[in-house]
């Protein structure tokens, strides 16, 4: 039976989808956190949280990476790691550290410091001549608005160490740009208690369809799981509305995605990992949004295991093991499965959401989350506050995407004011 440190978590799905892939691998885990109430906070009621199903957890300040080497150090003397494993960005960085403090197999720390900072991909895969857009680092207000007059009105303001669309905006002029700067000022440490970098990325803004490309690397090779496609919405922001596995696309177009994404995990020097990479298919070519070095999120990975059979979670405990991954196909009876996700338009308070007993027994519905009456309500800034979603999947064809949206379409929140 194999040990693994996990370091830190989200406590979303994969807060759920990696202890089972750790339990369902044999081996067990110690989690290791600086508040274990930021997870139990999120478990419904009367239940446990999985993050519990740790053989240990221990306490100790992950944001201090100076002090917290040598602790884990001493616990690995006691206990014996074979691998550290973490799906929170934050923490990534982190766990790789730890990993090559103990000898232990994974990415090396450069690379996964350089994938999780926005800045430092642009330059790396800027040098390696990877295509992305046109960009700017600015370190202050004047800057900014000068590198926006070089690149070009309409263009995208980022911050360079947030995930999950947090403050990424679409700004049209300067008076949008100055609005999105001071949103990011006025949040100087993140959901972790990590302050953040105070440098802004701009980019130009690229038109296209967009997809990820979920690829596990191992002994030096990346392996294409597939391609998946998405929507996006919430104008300026940028919120993810829903995904399809695998993505609706001519040959073309998906064999020129793989082999940017490709490129990309060859410049940043990326093995050992589950990656999903962002591609912008643009009038001109693929163009790299980003290069997240982590199984996806948004319960992509369970549209791929409902159409594959191949389960990124458990991949990304086997390279964390230093372990090839099982990544054969299996039939699923499944050729396409979506995702759709309610996304908030008003504040409030949820009353309740109508029509959601008759999507609950639909046919073709594979999982259905919804929130629950009472729920505090703010309008979408980011992918952190949807209603809730439904997941469906097509044994015909590539029409699970049409599927949701009629799902969707039938669920009719019902908020109310404070």
């Amino acid at each position: 039976m194999s040990h693994l440190l996990m370091v830190e978590s989200w406590v979303g799905s994969m807060s759920r989808l990696l202890p089972r892939a750790i339990r369902e691998g044999g081996h067990e885990f110690t989690f290791l956190t600086r508040d274990l109430h930021h997870y139990l906070r999120s478990a419904p009621e009367g239940t446990a949280h999985p993050l519990l199903a740790a053989h240990h957890v221990l306490t100790a300040d992950t944001n201090e990476v100076g002090t917290l080497l040598p602790l884990v150090e001493r616990a690995h003397g006691a206990l014996g790691f074979d691998g550290v494993i973490t799906s929170c960005d934050y923490y990534l960085p982190t766990a790789a550290r730890i990993a090559g403090r103990l000898g232990l197999p994974g990415p090396s720390s450069a690379a996964v410091e350089n994938a999780c900072r926005k800045d430092a991909t642009r330059r790396v895969l800027a040098e390696a001549g990877v295509p992305g857009p046109r960009y700017s680092v600015c370190a202050d207000w004047a800057e900014a608005a000068g590198a926006a007059r070089e690149i070009g009105y309409p263009l995208v303001l980022k911050p360079v160490d947030l995930c999950a669309g947090m403050f990424v905006r679409r700004v049209d002029d300067e008076s949008d740009l100055a609005r999105a700067y001071r949103a990011l000022a006025d949040f100087p440490v993140n959901a972790r208690g990590q302050r953040r970098e105070p440098v802004v990325l701009l980019e130009e803004l690229l038109r296209g369809p967009e997809v990820s490309v979920e690829t596990v690397s191992f002994a030096g090779t990346a392996q294409v799981v597939g391609v998946t496609d998405k929507s996006v919405g919430g104008a300026p922001a940028f919120i993810e509305t829903g995904h399809m596995f695998p993505a609706a696309l001519a040959a073309a177009d998906a064999e020129a995605a793989v082999e940017t994404a490709v490129q990309a995990l060859k410049a940043l020097g990326l093995d050992g990992v589950v990656a999903h990479t962002e591609i912008k298919l643009t009038a001109d070519g693929p163009r790299v949004v980003e290069v997240n070095p982590r199984p996806a999120g948004n319960r992509i990975t369970e549209l791929v295991r409902h159409v594959t059979g191949v389960d990124l979670a458990a991949a990304c405990v086997d390279v964390a093991l230093g372990r090839e991954p099982d990544l054969r196909r299996r039939a699923t009876g499944l050729h396409s499965a979506a995702i759709g996700f309610l996304v908030p338009d008003t504040e409030g308070v949820l009353e309740s959401i109508d029509g959601a007993d008759d999507v609950r027994t639909a046919t073709d519905v594979l999982e259905i989350q919804l929130a629950e009456p009472g729920t505090a309500v703010k309008e979408a800034g980011s992918n952190n506050e949807y209603l809730g979603h439904v997941m469906a999947g097509d044994a015909e064809g590539l029409a699970a995407r049409d599927r949701v949206e009629t799902l969707l379409s039938a669920l009719r929140p019902k908020v109310v004011g404070r």
